[in-house]
């Protein structure tokens, strides 16, 4: 392959390698900063003006209609308002697969930027206008941004990284996920936007991130798999995955993704299809439990409602705010060290371990609120302790491993729809979860956390014996280990499902390799 000027794409691509060695992780930041970063952000950024949008809603009722909301019924609408984010994540995780497979990983990302942007309008229009409806709005369609880059970024990291950092990379997604979080929280300070006169703009600060993922994200490349397998285009293929590899595209993962395609039929999987391919329900079994799990743990409603457990863990009001801020930073610190532990230890023993010490420590919870109401002293600080280690646990291994498994278990032909499934039920989870949360601490009082303790025992004991060990393997040892499972287990291996069968005619493999020895 020659370039316009006459420069043979190979010495060029050696003289950059220098230049583009930071490229993935370049890319890396660009995507996760306007994607999962925004999840975890918004989801901590609602916690702090709580009581002043509450407020909001009850002046704005009273203005309509001459008479004030009960407490009931201001708890009620405030529900509405935080569950709004989870219904537009489930819209959102609906949408991610058929945008990724129309517009490509990258142009999915830049072009969900439109969702965060209106909602943004809505929030800061909200009190002008003397609408707490804008402000549910604004969350539904933050809710929709998000649950598109929770799908579309893990399976972008995952189709540009190489196999050997492929858990690393796309375990980032969880780091930017906690970072969100974190800062969200340390933003949400009164010192800073917390304030009550400022709350329209710490709900809008969500446009920063969103802006400087526009101004960056177009400079890298798209998905090398996806422009293969997807769009045939065999050049942007090499190009890309020589930027992404420091300015040479490595043979052996061409030949990797020649033989990906060989094994799958041509054009994308239905939603429908794809339930009904028994080669793959395990796959599909291990990823909806999974995401099932992340939201059913508890682990992220603790951030809708932090401020309200820590006060029944009998933390004082004016250190409520302080004690929210640790429970961003513990997930963050997890998720770092998870991400530099992901390659060495596994996928599988991070899930297994995070949700075993999750039970563990649920159960010591519960013990310490119970402790607490019977007056024992120092109980608050056990309790306050327990939260911090229930999410150090999370950040450890569920939350960034989670998000992996559909692009390491599912191929290119089937990953939109299995990472669609996986979003849905993650959403809808999250959305029950959060309905349900405040009613579960009013019912169960300090034994609030057993459901979540429980879910934590189930999950870890069906992960460990259905997932196997993916990390440094190739997609090809991985679906032969689950369908070695499978005859053990005495089921008959099918055949013909929609993934086998060679992709015919889409792509000159001797071209290709060619251009890579070029």
């Amino acid at each position: 392959m020659v370039l316009e000027d006459g420069t043979p794409e190979g010495g060029r691509a050696e003289k950059s390698s220098g230049r583009n060695g930071g490229t993935l992780a370049l890319t890396v930041c660009s995507a996760a900063i306007g994607g999962t970063f925004q999840y975890g952000y918004n989801i901590s950024i609602i916690n702090s003006p709580t009581s002043y949008i509450q407020t909001f809603i009850n002046d704005t009722y009273r203005e309509r209609w001459g008479s004030g909301l009960d407490t009931p019924q201001v708890t009620l609408v405030w529900t509405f308002v935080v569950s709004a984010f989870s219904l537009g994540g489930l819209v959102g995780a609906l949408l991610a697969g058929p945008m990724a497979m129309r517009f490509g990983r990258k142009s999915s990302l830049l072009l969900n930027n439109g969702f965060l942007f209106v909602g943004v309008a809505l929030v800061l229009m909200s009190r002008w206008a003397r609408s707490f409806e804008m402000i549910i709005a604004a969350r539904l369609l933050v809710g929709v941004n998000s649950g598109v880059s929770m799908n579309v970024q893990p399976m972008y990291f995952g189709e540009s990284a190489p196999k050997h950092l492929r858990g690393a990379v796309a375990f980032s997604s969880a780091v930017f996920t906690a970072f969100g979080i974190f800062l969200g929280q340390v933003v949400g300070l009164t010192e800073l936007l917390g304030a009550e006169a400022l709350w329209p703009y710490l709900l809008a600060s969500n446009a920063v991130p969103g802006i400087l993922q526009l101004l960056t994200l177009p400079w890298f490349p798209e998905s090398p798999r996806y422009l293969l397998m997807d769009r045939g285009d065999q050049e942007a293929c090499v190009l890309a995955l020589a930027r992404l590899r420091g300015g040479v595209a490595p043979q052996e993962e061409l030949e990797e993704m020649l033989q990906e395609m060989r094994q799958q039929r041509p054009g994308s999987v239905s939603p429908w299809a794809l339930l009904k391919d028994r080669t793959l329900r395990p796959q599909l079994r291990v990823v909806m439990a999974a995401s099932s799990a992340m939201m059913l743990c508890g682990n992220d409603s603790i951030y809708f409602y932090a401020s309200y457990i820590f006060r029944e863990a009998g933390v004082p009001a004016d250190k409520v705010q302080y004690a929210c801020v640790g429970t961003g930073l513990s997930e963050f610190t997890a998720s770092v060290m998870s991400n530099l532990l992901i390659e060495r230890v596994g996928r599988r023993l991070l899930l297994v371990g995070g949700y075993s010490s999750m039970a563990f420590f649920a159960a010591v919870f519960t013990l310490a609120l119970v402790l607490s109401g019977v007056g024992v002293a120092g109980m608050s600080y056990l309790s306050m302790a327990c939260v911090y280690t229930y999410i150090l646990s999370f950040g450890m291994g569920p939350a960034g491993v989670t998000g992996i498994l559909p692009a390491e278990l599912f191929d290119q032909a089937t990953r939109p729809m299995a990472y669609m499934f996986a979003g849905s039920l993650m959403w809808i989870n999250l959305f029950t979860v959060g309905m349900a949360f405040p009613f579960i601490v009013a019912g169960l009082g300090n034994y609030c956390f057993l459901p979540f303790g429980t879910v934590c025992v189930v999950a870890a004991a069906f992960l460990g014996r259905a997932l196997p060990e993916t990390k440094g393997r190739t997609l090809a040892e991985i679906t032969a280990e689950f369908d070695n499972r499978r005859a053990e287990g005495g089921q008959e291996k099918q055949g013909g499902g929609p993934t086998e069968g060679l992709k015919p005619g889409s792509v000159d493999e001797e071209d290709l390799l060619a251009d890579c020895h070029q």
